[in-house]
C-alpha cells in the first residue's frame, strides 16, 4: 500500500463523479490505479440504464432470487428449517455475537480517549456539511424505524413480566426468559430490571455497531480516496487484492447483511401493520393481506426511489420525524408524567448498573434471554450496519472522529431510551397501577395499540402509529435500496434508478418469502444467518480501522 499527502480535489480516486468529495487539506489518499466504477457494466439493454459491478450485482441477484422462489415454493417444507436454524444459531453462536459486540463498544470508547480521535472525517480543512442541529436530527433519525415501533411496548413489558415471573427449573436446566436472576416477586426491581434489559438492546452497544461501519466508511472514502463500499476498509489488509474476489465476497456478504436484516425489519412493519388495521378497522390478519399490504408499500417505495432522495425520502423522512415526536411527546404528557420522566434517569442508572452482567458472553445462566434476546439482536444489528452505517458516514464527513463517536453513541441511545421509557414505562404503569392486563396479553404486535387504547384520542393515535409502520417501511426500503445498490455498483452513489428499484422490490419479496417460509421465525433465522459471517468483516475492519487512523494527519 502507497500512501500520498493530499489536499487536491481532483484525485481520480476520489472522483466526483462517482458522488465522492475529495478530500479537503491534508490527508493520506490510497495510491492506487483503481477507478470508481471501472469494472462496471454500463449498457441500456431494453431503453432502461443500467450501470453495475458484473460480479457482484450478478451473484447476489441470482442468490437472493433462488432463495426466494425455493422459500415460496417450499413454505412447509423450510418453516422447520428456519426454526432449526435459529436456534442452532444463537443456541450455539450467542457468546460469538455477544463477545464481538463488546470488543466494538470497547474500539469506539477507546477511539474516543486517544490522540486517533483528532482525525477529521474529509480531510484536516473539511467543513461539515450540515449544522449540529441538522446533523443530530439525522443520527436521531437513524435511531427510529420499525423496532423501535415493534418493540416499543412489547420487549419492556416480556422483561418486565419475566422478571417479575422469577427462575424455572426442568431437569436440573433454567428454562423462563427473564433476565439474569430475575427479580422474582419485587416489583420495582422486576420494572427496573425489565427497562434495564431492554435499554441494553437499544443503547450504546448497537450504535456502537453503527460507529464501526460508519467510521470505517467515511475514513476509507473521504479521507483515502476509496469506493463507498465495505471492500474499501480491507485496503491495508490485502492491498489491490480488494479489487477481486475477496473484496467480491465482502461485498456479496454485505449485501445479503443488509438484505435480510432489512428484511426483518419490513417483515414485523408488516405483521404490526396489519394487526393495528385488524384492531382498529377489522381486516382479517391474514397472510394473504399481509402479502397485498407488503406488496402495496413496496409500490408506494417504488414512487419514492422514482421521485429520487430530495423529494422522496427526505420528504417522508421529515414528516415520520415530526410524527414520532408527537406521538412520543403526546404520550408523556397525557400518559404518567412524572412516572416516565423520573424512569428516564432511574433507568439509565439501572442500565449501567447490569451493564457489566447483561454483557458477559460466558457462563451465563439466563441461556434463554441471553440467546433468544440477545444474540439475536446484536446479529440483527449486524446485519443492519451496512444499511445504517453507510447514511451516518455520508451525514458525517468534516467531523473528527471523536466528535463523530460521541455523538452516534450518545444522541441516538438517548432518543431510543427515551422511547422505550415513555411507550414502555406506560404500558407497564397501565398494568401495575392502574390493573389495565389487556395490553400484557395481548400479541407483541398489538400491544402498541392496546396501550394507545388506555389514553385519550386513541383512535387518532393508533391511525397515526400505523402510518408510522408504513412510512417507515417506505424509507427503510428506499435508503436500503439505494446502500444495496451503491455496493453493487462498485461504490457508485448516483446509479441508476431502474437498479434502486430492483432492490426495492428485492426487499418486498425476500418479506413475504420470510413471512409466508416461517413467519417471525424464519425473519429472525436469516437476519442471525446473514449476521454470523458479516461479524467476522467488521472484528477485521476493527483493525483496518485503527492501522487506517494511524497514518492520518491529526488536528493540534
Amino acid at each position: 500500500m502507497t500512501d500520498k499527502n493530499s489536499n487536491q480535489n481532483g484525485d481520480k480516486n476520489a472522483d466526483d463523479s462517482a458522488g465522492i468529495p475529495a478530500p479537503e487539506g491534508a490527508a493520506n489518499l490510497i495510491d492506487t490505479d483503481y477507478v470508481i466504477g471501472q469494472d462496471n457494466v454500463a449498457a441500456a439493454p431494453l431503453g432502461v440504464d443500467i450501470d453495475l459491478h458484473g460480479k457482484v450485482f450478478t451473484f447476489s441477484a441470482l442468490v437472493i432470487l433462488l432463495f426466494v422462489i425455493v422459500t415460496l415454493a417450499l413454505q412447509n417444507e423450510v418453516a422447520p428449517l428456519f426454526q432449526g436454524l435459529r436456534d442452532w444459531l444463537t443456541g450455539n453462536m450467542s457468546w460469538f455475537f455477544i463477545a464481538g459486540a463488546n470488543v466494538f463498544l470497547l474500539l469506539t470508547l477507546g477511539l474516543i480517549f486517544t490522540p486517533l480521535g483528532k482525525v477529521r472525517l474529509g480531510g484536516q480543512e473539511a467543513t461539515p456539511d450540515f449544522s449540529y442541529a441538522g446533523w443530530f436530527a439525522m443520527l436521531f433519525a437513524a435511531g427510529m424505524g420499525i423496532g423501535l415501533m415493534y418493540f416499543g411496548v412489547s420487549e419492556p413489558l416480556s422483561h418486565y413480566g419475566t422478571a417479575m415471573g422469577g427462575t424455572a427449573f426442568e431437569d436440573g436446566v433454567r428454562t423462563d426468559w427473564a433476565p439474569l436472576g430475575a427479580a422474582a416477586g419485587d416489583q420495582s426491581a422486576a420494572i427496573s430490571l425489565g427497562m434495564a434489559s431492554t435499554i441494553f438492546h437499544w443503547g450504546i452497544h448497537p450504535w456502537a455497531i453503527y460507529a464501526v461501519v460508519a467510521l470505517a466508511l467515511a475514513l476509507f472514502s473521504f479521507n483515502k480516496g476509496l469506493p463507498l463500499t465495505m471492500r474499501s476498509v480491507f485496503y491495508p489488509i490485502l492491498g489491490e487484492r480488494v479489487w477481486g474476489w475477496p473484496g467480491h465476497v465482502v461485498d456479496v456478504l454485505a449485501v445479503f447483511a443488509t438484505l435480510f436484516g432489512l428484511a426483518t425489519s419490513l417483515g414485523l412493519g408488516a405483521q404490526q401493520a396489519t394487526a393495528g388495521l385488524s384492531y382498529l378497522f377489522g381486516v382479517e390478519p391474514t397472510d394473504t393481506n399481509m402479502v397485498l399490504l407488503i406488496i402495496a408499500i413496496t409500490v408506494v417505495a417504488l414512487g419514492s426511489v422514482a421521485l429520487g432522495v430530495e423529494k422522496g425520502v427526505q420528504r417522508l423522512s421529515q414528516i415520520n420525524m415530526v410524527l414520532a415526536g408527537l406521538l412520543l411527546l403526546f404520550v408523556i404528557i397525557v400518559g404518567p408524567t412524572l412516572f416516565i420522566l423520573t424512569g428516564f434517569f432511574e433507568y439509565l442508572v439501572s442500565y449501567f448498573t447490569h451493564l457489566p452482567a447483561l454483557s458477559n458472553p460466558f457462563g451465563r445462566e439466563d441461556a434463554n434471554f441471553s440467546q433468544g434476546w440477545t444474540a439475536f439482536y446484536w446479529a440483527w444489528w449486524i446485519s443492519w450496519s451496512p444499511f445504517v452505517g453507510m447514511f451516518i458516514a455520508r451525514v458525517s464527513r468534516g467531523r473528527t472522529v471523536r466528535e463523530f463517536l460521541i455523538a452516534v453513541l450518545i444522541i441516538p441511545t438517548l432518543v431510543s431510551v427515551l422511547w422505550m421509557t415513555a411507550l414502555g414505562g406506560t404500558a407497564i404503569n397501565q398494568v401495575v397501577n392502574l390493573g389495565l392486563d389487556g395490553v400484557a396479553a395481548a400479541g407483541g404486535d398489538l400491544q402498541l395499540f392496546e396501550m394507545l387504547a388506555n389514553l385519550p384520542l386513541s383512535l387518532i393515535t393508533s391511525v397515526i402509529a400505523i402510518f408510522l409502520v408504513i412510512v417507515f417501511f417506505v424509507t427503510s426500503s428506499d435508503s436500503g435500496s439505494l446502500v444495496i445498490d451503491a455496493i453493487t455498483a462498485g461504490g457508485k452513489v448516483d446509479a441508476p434508478k431502474p437498479q434502486r428499484m430492483f432492490w426495492a422490490i428485492i426487499e418486498g419479496a425476500i418479506a413475504i418469502a420470510l413471512l409466508l417460509g416461517g413467519g417471525l421465525v424464519a425473519l429472525q433465522a436469516m437476519a442471525v444467518s446473514a449476521g454470523l459471517p458479516f461479524t467476522l468483516v467488521l472484528l477485521v475492519a476493527c483493525y483496518a480501522i485503527v492501522k487506517g487512523l494511524l497514518d492520518e494527519p491529526r488536528s493540534a
